[in-house]
């Protein structure tokens, strides 16, 4: 494997102007990107936004309490075996081990599942990965941060029903990734469907997603009202393309966040244009803190992505809120274990369960509006379930809703059923949050 090294110039240079002065520290964060293969558009953009937030933080605030963010990239290609290797490859880097692993891939995350509590690096999955892990009694590394999958497809019916009214008799298609990630929307859509009275049919894809004649084939015989597209990578322009071509509306498609982004849109051309899809940030360099990145990392030509015009992108705005959630996540920490020092994973896991991103700190931050409020606790990973709308009128993403609610009973209880059937499985003794601080 090769492995690619991006460390912010000048990061290594704080502590060594003068001989006999002791270096900085440095919190390590290991990258298990992907910057080939299929899936390159979204790796790319997300691990460089995120990338160019941690710059921006160590140029403009000289780190995270006196401590600079240095990284290493570890290509994945969005290959599980690759991810494992990455995850091996990353854990001891660094002077206190790897603060965090983020692969940006449900595959990897359940290949790493077992071997994060041995390690005690915090597994954090925003806006991915396994659902039930948002219970941090059972699941106390793994961080499936902002929205889950479940509240996500909750929120897809509340926005179907809002266009539709009463659901009862009507049909849905689920065209999916045949993945881990494409499967795990059906269980809650399952139950959504049993209690208002629609149906939901359920097509796969197979990887990458470029072939799907048969698929729509089918959806032209089932003729449903709406069609979701669970989608990745190639699979979504070619869904889209597919779907003028059969005369489906895109204003009756509506897609998961791995389906709303400009790399999604563009290559469809005209027939993207109505296209909807969820999203927990949105598009825009309007924002103070894109617009601190343009003028303190970009202004020093020190911007991580080789194609400028992709900042306030959807997947680099998602990349933003990565390094947002990373370095609050961190400070937090620091408050309670101490600031001027590398931090180790396991301090840092407590920082990711004590996290309270408010409406006040999203200001401070630059970020108001660009993603929801986020407060986790020993009981609740997820921290948020809100979700926003944006329409492709052909040129941009609009946004078309305020945060949309997921409905929070409902997958709670099913939360704790799944988490409490894999604790029993695997001999988990839960945590007993009243104990914990």
């Amino acid at each position: 494997m090769e492995f690619k090294k991006t460390v912010m110039l000048g990061a290594l240079v704080a502590g060594t102007l003068a001989a006999g002065v002791a270096m900085a520290a440095e919190q390590f964060i290991g990258l298990p990107s992907y910057r080939v293969g299929a899936y390159a558009a979204g790796g790319s953009g997300i691990y460089g936004g995120w990338i160019d937030y941690m710059n921006l933080i160590n140029e403009r605030d000289g780190g995270v309490g006196g401590v600079k963010l240095v990284w290493e990239e570890c290509e994945t290609e969005y290959n599980n075996a690759r991810g494992v290797e990455c995850y091996e490859r990353l854990k001891n880097k660094g002077e206190t081990g790897n603060s965090m692993f983020s692969p940006l891939s449900t595959g990897i995350t359940y290949s790493v599942l077992d071997k994060v509590a041995d390690d005690k690096i915090p597994l954090v999955t925003i806006g991915y990965g396994r659902t039930d892990a948002a219970d941090g009694r059972v699941f106390p590394w793994v961080f499936p941060l902002i929205t889950t999958y479940w509240s996500q497809a909750t929120t897809m019916i509340k926005y179907i029903e809002s266009k539709e009214g009463d659901l009862k008799g009507k049909k849905i298609v689920l065209l999916y990734h045949d993945s881990a990630y494409g499967k795990e929307p059906h269980a809650v859509l399952d139950r959504m469907a049993a209690d208002k009275g629609f149906t939901v049919e359920k097509i796969a894809v197979a990887h990458p997603g470029n072939e799907q004649q048969s698929q729509w084939l089918q959806i032209r015989q089932i003729r449903p009202d709406w069609v979701i597209l669970w989608g990745w990578g190639v699979m979504n322009p070619t869904a889209l393309k597919a779907a003028a071509k059969t005369g489906f509306p895109r204003t009756k498609m509506l897609g998961v966040w791995w389906s709303g982004a400009e790399e999604d849109t563009i290559p469809a051309g005209s027939a993207a244009k109505g296209f909807t899809a969820a999203g927990f940030n949105v598009a825009g360099a309007d924002y103070p803190v894109i617009k601190d990145i343009k003028k303190v990392v970009y202004g020093k030509s020190l911007g991580n992505m080789e194609d400028e015009s992709r900042v306030g992108s959807v997947y680099y705005n998602r990349g933003v809120v990565h390094g947002i959630i990373a370095v609050e996540a961190i400070r937090k920490a620091q408050e309670k274990y101490g600031k001027g020092k590398a931090l180790t994973g396991e301090q840092i896991r407590w920082g990711y369960e004590n996290l309270n991103i408010d409406d006040k700190k999203l200001a401070e931050l630059g970020a108001a509006g660009f993603m929801p409020p986020l407060k986790t606790s020993c009981m609740d990973h997820e921290g948020s379930g809100k979700v926003k709308y944006q329409s492709w009128d052909g040129a941009k993403w609009q946004v078309v809703t305020d945060w949309i609610d997921a409905d929070k009973q409902m997958v709670r209880g099913m939360i704790e059923e799944s988490a409490a059937k894999y604790a029993q499985e695997k001999g988990i003794t839960p945590r007993d949050c009243s104990k914990e601080m």
